[in-house]
């Protein structure tokens, strides 16, 4: 399965130069959050497959207007043709009272009221966030520092992917589009990127 993955900055190629070819060959299409809505709306009008989408910590707009013919799959695991998607959106808390920005404690206190989802669905094949986990592809700042509970996850479920932004491109040479985390394939999805999903589970 190809699952076209974006984040952080709108691709020219499929916002200024669109072609319905770009994305027909894609069976998923998944946003790691800090997009234009009307970016999402706008592919999601030409998409025959769903779009799923977590908040970047730039996203609080979202609340008054969310991406049309799009899905939040913030704090639940979305389940489809088979591959079990956990959402987990936001970043370190580095405004007071700011939306979408949690303490490591508020981000623990989340993921711990997925537990029972997490049994009943005995895990998860991909985590669609917008931090990094700690340590993977972070920042040593404290608005791009990554989440220890995400390694946490990361080690007690061994997901296939763990999909993220937050780090962009033109941060510096360590910006890094793949690395391996035992079982787990991190990539930072900044602007697009492929991911070519076996389908190993029953759909």
């Amino acid at each position: 399965m190809k699952i076209l993955l974006l984040g952080d900055m709108e691709s020219e190629s499929l916002w200024d130069y669109f072609d319905k070819s770009k994305i027909a060959d894609y069976s998923l299409i998944l946003s790691s959050g800090d997009l234009r809505g009307e970016y999402l709306s706008f592919l999601a009008t030409f998409a025959k497959v769903p779009i799923l989408y977590v908040h970047g910590n730039h996203d609080t707009r979202y609340a008054h207007k969310p991406p049309e013919g799009c899905l939040c799959v913030e704090d639940e695991v979305f389940e489809y043709h088979g591959i079990r998607i956990l959402g987990l959106g936001g970043s370190m808390r580095y405004r007071p009272e700011a939306d979408c920005q949690y303490t490591e404690k508020e981000m623990k206190r989340r993921i711990s009221k997925l537990r029972r989802s997490l049994r009943k669905h005995k895990g998860f094949d991909i985590l669609l966030s917008h931090s990094p986990a700690y340590g993977l592809g972070d920042g040593s700042d404290l608005p791009h520092q990554g989440f220890k509970c995400f390694r946490d996850l990361l080690d007690k479920y061994k997901p296939a992917y763990m999909v993220h932004g937050h780090v962009h491109a033109n941060y510096g040479r360590s910006f890094q589009r793949e690395r391996q985390y035992g079982a787990t394939t991190i990539i930072n999805c900044y602007e697009k990127w492929e991911l070519d999903f076996p389908l190993t589970r029953e759909s």
